[in-house]
């Protein structure tokens, strides 16, 4: 049996809003033109952490100071380490090399699953996995900030 791809995937966060990419509108992407989290395909000789880091390098140029382990989460295709963040510069200094838009989302966004893209004219989808990855970190922040 051959495994399945493992990613490296961050949840970065400016306060109450949260960081997401458009994917590009390619077939052969998983995910094609929706929103979902930045990061990607960890290298055969990579470790998660390292993968996550090098991603968020490659895909918006942002070297995050911090970023913490949140979950793993494994569908039928994919096995996802999810990691959460702060983004401690401006969105308008990141310089996407991947995608078609990036924007912040509000959690009234993340609740719709649909938020609009400028770059793209028109609204687009989150992807299924990615808001419910969104919804449970939510959830695992409200829980952590009434103890």
């Amino acid at each position: 049996m051959t495994p399945k791809p493992e990613v490296a995937i961050a949840i970065l966060y400016q306060g109450d809003r949260f960081l997401l990419q458009l994917r590009d509108d390619l077939e052969s992407i998983a995910w094609p033109g929706h929103w979902a989290f930045f990061g990607g395909h960890i290298e055969p000789d990579e470790d998660p952490d390292t993968a996550v880091y090098r991603e968020l390098l490659e895909e918006i140029g942002y070297a995050a100071p911090r970023l913490e382990r949140f979950t793993r989460s494994e569908s039928e295709t994919v096995v996802r380490h999810v990691y959460h963040g702060p983004l401690v510069m401006p969105v308008e200094r990141l310089v996407l090399t991947e995608g078609l838009d990036l924007a912040l989302w509000s959690v009234e966004d993340i609740h719709r699953g649909r938020r609009y893209s400028a770059r793209a004219q028109e609204e687009r989808p989150i992807g299924p996995p990615h808001q419910q990855l969104l919804l449970s970190f939510l959830e695992h922040r409200r829980i952590e900030q009434a103890i």
